[in-house]
């Protein structure tokens, strides 16, 4: 099947389109949309795509307003203790897009999944501005604004483009209390490569949606994400209802930002290996390494897992895995509330 045919199929022969095989791109492209693995479509069912709620997940949501301007980030929390997982969602998803993992990571720690700028329930003077050092801001403006000027022990989580401004972040080595960065699914490499592509992949998507039960099916058929239930509750966020249209539309305007994409990736393996702080990278696939992050990781400078039977959004498809990974890297790395926790001695990491 040509996916540039979707965004004019009419709903009703989605179901009989999608029975043909497609080929599931290699490259890591850094939006919702970018894999269509093989896949047999189950039967529609309107209760099987039904949306869920963000509170079977997270703990509460809170609108954060940011002092002097206009920009007001959402953002979902969970949990009571231990270090706090900051976590920073791809283009085109919502914080919601970690909602089956927290309900896991938030018994050992705490959980932030903010909705970056232009998605989501966010709402920002300027929602088209997505450059990588406009995000970056956002994420230590909200940041200091939930926790003043003595933040806990933080662990940045990106995905995607999300994974991008985690890195930035932590290269400005402003936030002290940074104890660990995790990066899913992004390498400069393939995804510079992956750009050329954006623009085609964005227009052939479905366009519209008649209902959210639609464009979750649509999501899950199409192959964007394989995990049903991480669907049900992601999906509805990252879209939104047009009057004059009458239909579902997508809420992040991505196809207007192509001048900030090259931002993105530019430079990203140099910056993740300057981060002075315990790395993670989680690919979902293999031989995408370039070559600075080959070389850095023969030299141990960080640690990386292949999460296999997965798509782009590892922390949707696989959650279980991907809590374990969370876990396991907070534990070896003895990153308590406070920072690093040495037996006998408490500290915070200062970077």
């Amino acid at each position: 099947m040509d996916s540039s045919n979707l965004s004019s199929l009419p709903e009703e022969s989605l179901e009989e389109e999608l029975e043909q095989p497609s080929k599931r791109s290699e490259a890591p492209l850094p939006t919702a949309y970018a894999s269509v693995p093989l896949r047999s479509p189950s039967q529609s069912s309107p209760q099987k795509y039904s949306p869920l709620d963000w509170s079977g997940y997270f703990d509460e949501e809170k609108d954060v307003s940011i002092p002097d301007s206009n920009d007001v980030f959402h953002v979902y929390m969970a949990g009571t203790e231990g270090p706090v997982v900051f976590c920073l969602h791809g283009g085109g998803y919502s914080g919601l897009s970690f909602a089956l993992s927290t309900s896991k990571i938030k018994e050992k720690a705490r959980v932030v999944a903010l909705d970056l700028r232009g998605h989501g329930k966010s709402s920002t003077e300027n929602d088209l501005d997505l450059s990588v050092e406009t995000m970056c801001n956002d994420v230590l403006a909200v940041v200091k604004e939930m926790y003043g000027e003595s933040p806990p022990a933080i662990v940045l989580v990106g995905h995607s483009m999300g994974g991008s401004v985690a890195v930035h972040v932590a290269a400005k080595k402003i936030l002290s209390t940074l104890a660990g960065l995790v990066v899913v699914d992004v390498v400069e490499g393939t995804a510079m490569a992956s750009l050329i592509h954006m623009q085609k992949i964005l227009s052939s998507r479905m366009q519209h949606f008649s209902s959210i039960e639609k464009a979750i099916e649509w999501t899950v058929k199409g192959g964007a994400l394989r995990n049903i239930d991480s669907a049900r509750v992601s999906i509805p966020p990252t879209l939104k209802y047009d009057d004059s249209k009458k239909c579902y539309v997508y809420r992040a305007q991505l196809e207007e930002t192509e001048q900030y994409w090259r931002g993105w990736y530019e430079g990203l393996s140099e910056k993740f290996l300057s981060c002075p702080v315990p790395k993670l990278l989680l690919l979902a696939g293999t031989d995408r390494l370039d070559r600075p992050l080959t070389i850095g990781q023969m030299q141990g400078k960080f640690q990386m897992v292949v999460v296999r039977h997965t798509g782009h959004a590892i922390q949707e498809d696989a959650p279980e895995e991907f809590v374990t990974l969370i876990l396991n890297f907070i534990s070896r790395n003895r990153i308590g509330p406070h920072g690093v926790e040495i037996p006998g001695l408490r500290r915070p990491l200062q970077s």
